[in-house]
């Protein structure tokens, strides 16, 4: 197994690359408006660095938001475009998950990131799980309880008033991405699958959120079967 993972959803671009068992290379940049530039770079960089190319690859897992519509076109068209490519699968995972993986757990909080306008994405984790009606867009202000939990994520960093203890990270690791695909995480395996022909994330920022709230359903539905 060698998984290539990376999240373009926020500010932050993060590419990992993992066999199934560890991650054996990982590159980061902060850079908002120039995921386009550095994504491709970034997955070669990680291929060098592990002696593998892309013939190697048996997966690709992405980060699939909520986020900005262009920052997340870049990673979701990038990962289609491998999978087609290399003939091997495409697993989504909702950027908020990735980054409630790598939260403080026992305890219920908030995960949330940059929405711009004054909002945020957000979810709310309960027992290590996106509780219904996640992930969903508004004002850190509206979110219910906001005051009274944790929250992970930049939203948190940046509307630090509406919340109650900011804790880390504040972006996806493509580490944690990878290792959720790779099952070899808080059996986690199962993920919504990214078909090749599946629909681009829409533009709007609250059908993102419609669009990574679906994603849920279909995770959650996979887990009962």
């Amino acid at each position: 197994m060698l998984v290539v993972g990376f999240d373009t959803a926020t500010p932050a671009v993060s590419v990992a690359l993992h066999d199934g068992e560890r991650v054996v290379a990982q590159a980061s940049a902060a850079d908002g408006r120039r995921h386009g530039e550095l994504l491709m770079p970034m997955i070669a960089q990680v291929l060098a660095e592990a002696g593998a190319s892309r013939a190697d690859l048996t997966a690709v897992a992405v980060g699939v938001g909520p986020g900005p519509y262009t920052g997340l076109r870049v990673g979701v068209v990038t990962a289609r475009v491998l999978g087609a490519v290399l003939g091997i699968p495409v697993h989504g995972v909702c950027s908020l998950d990735v980054i409630a993986a790598d939260a403080p757990r026992g305890r219920e909080f908030l995960v949330a990131t940059d929405a711009r306008r004054k909002e945020v994405y957000w979810a709310r984790v309960r027992r290590g799980r996106s509780a219904p009606g996640s992930p969903a867009v508004g004002s850190a202000a509206s979110i219910p309880g906001a005051a009274g939990l944790a929250v992970a994520g930049r939203g948190g960093q940046l509307y630090p008033e509406a919340f109650g203890e900011v804790t880390g990270p504040a972006y996806p690791d493509a580490r944690t991405l990878c290792a959720l695909v790779a099952g070899s995480r808080d059996e986690r395996a199962a993920v919504p699958l990214l078909g090749r022909g599946a629909a681009l994330p829409a533009a709007s920022r609250r059908q993102g959120a419609r669009a990574a709230q679906a994603g849920h359903t279909a995770m959650s539905r996979g887990a009962q079967t």
